[in-house]
């Protein structure tokens, strides 16, 4: 098992909420996938630079696409929080000091519209 991989416990608990519907294809397997999801999201690869052990990753980014658009993931967070409720005191913040410089564009510089009203 890879570092960001699912347990068994953690396995079995999300199985149940994902979508299964069988299409022509032989699928991927949803785990493997669910693991790839996750390594993208945790080490901030792009997705193209997926290991070859979870799938292809235009696999893994349209199951993440699809599944998001149609609620798999909220369904995910709210059981698995409503199972836990005690784990939800995170708070994420970050500082990122900008350059001096970086507040605006070059001084006295002039915008003009790209259409010009004229008044009769």
């Amino acid at each position: 098992m890879a570092r960001y991989d699912l347990s068994e416990a953690e396995w079995r608990l999300i199985e149940p909420l994902l979508p299964n519907k069988p299409r022509g294809v032989a699928r991927v397997d949803d785990r493997r996938v669910i693991n790839g999801i996750f390594y993208v999201l945790r080490t901030g690869s792009p997705w193209r630079d997926l290991p070859t052990r979870y799938g292809p990753s235009t696999t893994v980014y349209n199951r993440f696409n699809r599944w998001a658009k149609a609620g798999v993931w909220l369904k995910v967070f709210e059981v698995l929080a409503a199972r836990s409720p005690q784990s939800l005191h995170l708070i994420d913040s970050s500082i990122v000091r900008a350059h001096q410089h970086a507040a605006g564009g070059k001084k006295g510089a002039r915008i003009t519209p790209s259409a010009v009203l004229v008044e009769d």
